[in-house]
């Protein structure tokens, strides 16, 4: 069976639908997005010619706000993914218990082969493009996989200019300087490891020396190697979308970190064996952290995991057939509506500071996204414990209910 990630979604949802008393009527509405924009448009290269580019915009749910998600650039996006990633998004607000509905957007393209100038048309142009459905009220974009706080300037910017006056509350995720929150960049990072923190602490084991795998090393991966690091951990292997890197003994994150600045890719990396990219997710490590795309842990993968726990920094990295063999083989997984939701959380927290006028100090940031990730975890695994089921199931019980 060809692989789906609305299945994928829906049998996770599905499964905790089993374990809550929800009427069906409304287990049918949750299964639907409830807006999905498809636009082809136009945006002049460098060389003078014009391509042709398709986008997508989800908006799943927006019964407890305006929707809120990022937008990601990568030759891989359909409209299937946005609409499963819209559906996470909802889920993991609804745990988190903000104020928003779920949502997604995304552009077919390979932002590596764009020059910047080419990057900015677009994002400007894409922007023009969904405008109609975006407001700070309706809508709400963030960075994702191979966007960031300069894109979001570029989207708010756009958008400001169409409206007449500044409207810094349209995005998250953008540069202090017009308007950003203080540790959105590195939030979803820092959650990452807070959720990692806890799981251990629930296990009754501690991060001091504990050795980390960690697949993808954007900014989830690296914030989260960095964090986990801070807390005692050792980073023993990392993996881009162009080579893996390990070595026992520990890596250097700061090495790492100026390699990937200065050539855009770890393969370049010459102080430790290249390996191939997947090859961090078979390591023999204490904790193992996905944090690329997803469909990473698959029914034909899964035997070759040897991690004893997995934190989830990417969205829906773990399919349900390779969920079932983790939770045999007794390996714990924080999930990702609970394990990477320290990004939604802060970019409500910029939400709310762009619509006061005001900006808190970082610590005050810190302090809230600890805060509510702390009892986020904690009321998930009381839900695990108290219905016998994985953290996965019990993380969707509690946010549907």
């Amino acid at each position: 069976m060809e692989f789906s990630l609305t299945r994928m979604v829906q049998q996770q949802v599905d499964k905790a639908f089993g374990c809550a008393n929800i009427p069906e009527y409304v287990q049918k509405i949750l299964k639907c997005p409830k807006l999905v924009l498809e636009v082809n448009f136009p945006v002049k290269m460098d060389d003078g010619s014009y391509r042709c580019f398709k986008g997508f915009r989800c908006q799943y749910d927006n019964a407890l706000g305006p929707t809120k998600g990022g937008v990601r650039y990568h030759p891989g996006v359909t409209r299937e993914e946005v609409e499963a990633l819209a559906a996470w998004m909802t889920w993991k607000c609804a745990l988190a218990d903000l104020p928003y509905g779920g949502a997604k957007g995304g552009v077919i393209c390979d932002p590596l082969e764009l020059s910047e100038s080419e990057l900015e048309r677009l994002t400007r142009r894409f922007t023009t493009e969904i405008m109609p459905i975006l407001s700070p009220h309706s809508d709400i974009p963030a960075p994702d996989v191979f966007t960031t706080s300069k894109t979001m300037a570029w989207m708010m910017d756009t958008f400001s200019m169409f409206k007449g006056y500044t409207e810094p509350a349209i995005v998250t995720g953008k540069p202090e300087v017009l308007g950003g929150s203080l540790g959105r960049k590195e939030a979803t990072g820092h959650g990452v490891a807070i959720a990692t923190r806890e799981l251990y602490k629930k296990l009754g084991k501690s991060l001091k020396g504990a050795t980390v795998s960690v697949q993808g090393f954007g900014n989830v991966g690296s914030y989260a190697a960095l964090f986990l690091e801070e807390m005692g951990a050792r980073i023993v292997a990392v993996s881009d979308y162009s080579a893996g890197l390990i070595d026992k003994d520990g890596l250097d994150l700061k090495e790492l970190l100026d390699c990937r600045e200065k050539h855009k890719c770890l393969a370049k990396y010459e102080k430790s064996e290249i390996s191939p990219r997947d090859e961090v997710l078979y390591q023999d490590v204490d904790i193992l952290i996905p944090a690329a795309l997803e469909n990473q842990i698959r029914k034909d993968n899964v035997e070759n995991v040897k991690a004893g726990a997995i934190s989830e920094g990417a969205n829906g990295p773990t399919t349900p057939e390779a969920d079932a063999v983790l939770e045999k083989k007794g390996i714990h997984v924080a999930p990702d509506i609970l394990a990477n939701a320290g990004g939604v959380i802060v970019s409500h927290l910029e939400w709310v500071q762009a619509l006061s006028g005001l900006q808190w100090e970082e610590k005050e940031i810190n302090d809230r996204l600890e805060k509510r990730l702390v009892a986020m975890f904690d009321k998930v695994w009381m839900k695990a414990q108290e219905k016998k089921i994985s953290l996965r199931t019990a993380a969707y019980v509690v946010a549907i209910e």
